[in-house]
């Protein structure tokens, strides 16, 4: 008996086939464009594997200790790892980090001190930053709080990095200048490897001594080089977006520069300690495993925000970045134009979940943001944006920003609802 996907869509899920026909269009629209990630796929899935053979991976790596976690095998060997495959000298694979922005916060905290500049030359940072800085609240123990400055150099009218701005940003109390890789909540697209390579030798022939940093957030493994590869003396990103591979229940990395590390490490435990305590709580099976997946995991995350990019451009809305576009991060940004139509997108990616597919996301204050914020995530593991998920601030223009999935099928699944649930809102009209 033969067996028909488009049928069990129509007849199981309650797909519309005229959602399923336009879906179709558009993935044969960019089916060149997948067969061009293969090789990228593959050459990184076989940088991972040499890691874990260079350093020997085995059975023992997975226990775990108790206390303080001193002469702790698994962490170390993990640690070494990841600073293998990412190119850099030394890394802090952790659960203790407790995500993204925290990992971020240890590196800029860990490095810089009292009079020191910070310059971000991506524009703003990431929301949940912005207090981190000191660029509002107050009374939280900001950077601004301790005596570090903060100057920002916006991106050029192309999304590209303003060398001339930055340049006269710098001053002789500089001393960091950071990149966020990823398109955040922006509208641009994200920084390439190319990009990277060119700002880290630009900022160097300035001033050897400034710390090259770039928050690398959703950007693992989305080319065959990482930033810690092509200059940038130390990054940092999240265990439960593109590394953890789905699999990491929590945690944060740093890499790059031994010394940075180090004194990253003073900052995420305390002077004198550093890195040498900190248990990892019987999670170095499932950390070693997801980045061992990411690769794989990875590319289907890609292919998903490509089809999604190509399927709303279809139906005449912006998306950033367009579908033939270099990319180098994992999130697909459509301009939806209306808090309606952005909140009927984030409701079919939940409607696609396989956790809490029932529940119905609605606009929140979340901690951290400084307007609501709409999430859909019914994933495995909460918060993990490398599983299939989609969220935006309700601001104008109203920018939904779609990200994950553990493979490329539920990515598209995720396209599939998110158009599904428009079109049945008549907040989107398909032309039959």
């Amino acid at each position: 008996m033969k067996h028909s996907t488009k049928d069990y869509l129509i007849k199981e899920l309650g797909i519309h086939p005229e959602v399923l026909d336009l879906i179709s269009r558009a993935e044969e629209q960019v089916s060149d464009i997948y067969k061009e990630l293969e090789d990228r796929r593959s050459f990184n899935q076989y940088k991972v594997l040499r890691a874990f053979q260079k350093h020997q991976i085995s059975d023992m790596h997975f226990g775990w200790n108790t206390g303080y976690g001193y002469d702790d095998p698994g962490r170390e060997a993990l640690e070494k790892v990841y600073a293998d495959a990412f190119g850099a000298e030394a890394a802090l694979v952790r659960p203790i980090i407790v995500n993204g922005t925290h990992a971020l916060t240890l590196t800029l905290a860990g490095i810089l001190r009292p009079g020191d500049e910070l310059i971000y030359c991506t524009g703003g940072p990431y929301d949940t930053l912005e207090e981190v800085i000191g660029i509002r609240g107050e009374g939280k123990g900001s950077l601004k709080e301790f005596g570090i400055t903060y100057k920002q150099v916006e991106l050029k009218e192309d999304g590209t990095i303003d060398f001339s701005g930055l340049e006269k940003a710098i001053s002789p109390s500089t001393r960091m200048i950071s990149l966020q890789r990823a398109t955040g909540y922006g509208w641009r697209r994200a920084i390439t490897i190319p990009e990277i390579r060119q700002w880290a030798s630009f900022v160097k022939s300035i001033r050897p001594d400034i710390v090259c940093m770039v928050d690398n957030c959703y950007g693992e493994f989305l080319d065959v080089e990482e930033p810690t590869q092509v200059g940038a003396d130390i990054m940092a990103g999240s265990l439960i977006k593109n590394p953890g591979g789905g699999l990491a229940l929590t945690g944060g990395y740093v890499a790059g520069r031994k010394d940075l590390v180090e004194k990253i490490s003073y900052r995420m435990t305390s002077p004198g300690i550093g890195g040498e305590c900190g248990l990892t709580f019987g999670q170095t099976r499932t950390m070693f495993q997801g980045l061992f997946l990411a690769p794989q995991t990875v590319t289907g995350a890609v292919m998903g925000a490509i089809l999604c990019g190509q399927v709303f451009s279809n139906l005449g809305f912006p998306v950033c970045p367009l579908p033939e576009e270099e990319r180098s991060d994992i999130i697909q940004a459509v301009r939806f134009g209306s808090p309606e139509r952005v909140v009927a997108f984030c409701q079919g990616i939940q409607s696609a979940a396989p956790v809490d597919s029932h529940v119905t996301p609605l606009p929140w204050d979340m901690p951290g943001y400084e307007d609501p914020v709409v999430m859909a995530a019914g994933a495995f593991i909460q918060g993990s944006s490398i599983e299939l998920s989609a969220d935006a601030p309700i601001r104008e223009p109203y920018i939904v920003y779609f990200q994950g999935g553990l493979t490329y099928d539920h990515s598209k699944f995720g396209v599939i609802k998110a158009l599904q649930s428009l079109v049945e809102k008549g907040l989107v009209q398909i032309q039959k």
